[in-house]
């Protein structure tokens, strides 16, 4: 991309207004920022070109009630990136990357059932020799991240910018429900996932339903967050570009407000306990080393109860969300 065509302040905040509401007509997006539908638009297909703009439907894994559970594996030199797209091909993964010197696979599975797990853990990768160590993390409490989007704690859009983006609640059938995904909405969920901006008349192509059904319907998942709509880009071309993950061990009587404290932090794009050897798991964007390194030395450093923090550089995001990304 020329150096003309940089992405500035307006871009970062239609992200911020996508992260709000990912489904939004241009024309509420450029009411909100105060420029032009096609302006909008011209920006949003910049973005989907140059920095792999992505609008997702997604699952509450944790809301639905279903395990999620994060690997780490330790891999001969050789063997860590075919792993990686391997497990990045799998639909019961929703993210893979690469760390430490691409030495090292992190992946977040989403088994349906047990035995999911239990085949993709001592069924595959146990018996894979190139993978050296399998360490295991099952989360326990997501304090941030899921559909709480991240690029909005840098303050792009203002309170009042964010609510005038924001979908009115819409009561469905009078109630607001248990979140629940029956049989008959995995279509409609599987287009949402292929693309979350999907209109109405082409969801009702692709489920066979009448496009009142596929209004209700969707507005029902969406009502229940059952399936939320999500973003997903490269964070490099927007000036952060340095990422880590951290495993966090603290004081047992800490867990809670530490995990608080690192969800409220704007490095921070995710933070759940977990079990395994730490209790705390963490996504951390910053713009640059030195960066990562004040977070790592003072924000973090400061919190009371913390026994241990390990760091690893990402490496290369092999698969965000729903789409594996080609190696490089």
């Amino acid at each position: 991309m020329k150096e003309s065509e940089a992405f500035d302040d307006l871009d970062l905040k239609l992200l911020h207004a996508l992260e709000v509401d990912g489904r939004a007509p241009f024309s509420r997006l450029a009411t909100v920022l105060g420029v032009s539908d096609q302006t909008v638009a011209r920006r949003y297909r910049r973005m989907c070109a140059h920095a792999g703009l992505r609008i997702v439907g997604v699952r509450d894994t944790q809301l639905l009630g279903r395990d999620q559970w994060m690997l780490r594996l330790r891999c001969a030199p050789d063997g860590a990136e075919a792993i990686a797209a391997a497990l990045a091909r799998r639909p019961d993964t929703a993210w893979v990357h690469l760390i430490s010197a691409g030495t090292e696979v992190v992946c977040m599975t989403l088994p349906r059932t047990s035995s999911d797990y239990d085949d993709l853990v001592f069924g595959k990768l146990l018996r894979t020799r190139q993978i050296i160590e399998v360490t295991a993390y099952q989360l326990l409490h997501r304090f941030y991240g899921g559909r709480t989007g991240w690029i909005g704690k840098h303050g792009m859009l203002s309170a009042e910018q964010v609510a005038a983006v924001r979908p009115a609640p819409c009561a469905v059938d009078g109630e607001r429900g248990s979140a629940r995904i029956a049989p008959e909405d995995e279509p409609l969920v599987a287009a949402l996932k292929a693309d979350g901006r999907v209109t109405h008349p082409e969801l009702q192509r692709i489920t066979g339903r009448s496009e009142s059904s596929v209004k209700r319907r969707l507005a029902r998942l969406l009502e229940t967050g059952a399936v939320y709509v999500d973003t997903e880009y490269d964070t490099a071309r927007f000036g952060f570009g340095t990422a880590a993950m951290l495993w966090v061990t603290v004081d047992p009587g800490a867990l809670d407000t530490v995990g608080r404290a690192m969800a409220a932090h704007p490095e921070v794009a995710h933070v759940s306990a977990t079990t395994g050897p730490s209790n705390l798991m963490a996504s951390v964007i910053t713009r640059d080393t030195g960066e990562l390194y004040g977070y790592l030395s003072r924000t973090l450093g400061a919190l009371d109860g913390i026994r241990h923090v390990e760091s690893a550089p990402l490496v290369r995001r092999v698969k965000e969300l729903t789409y594996p990304r080609p190696l490089r």
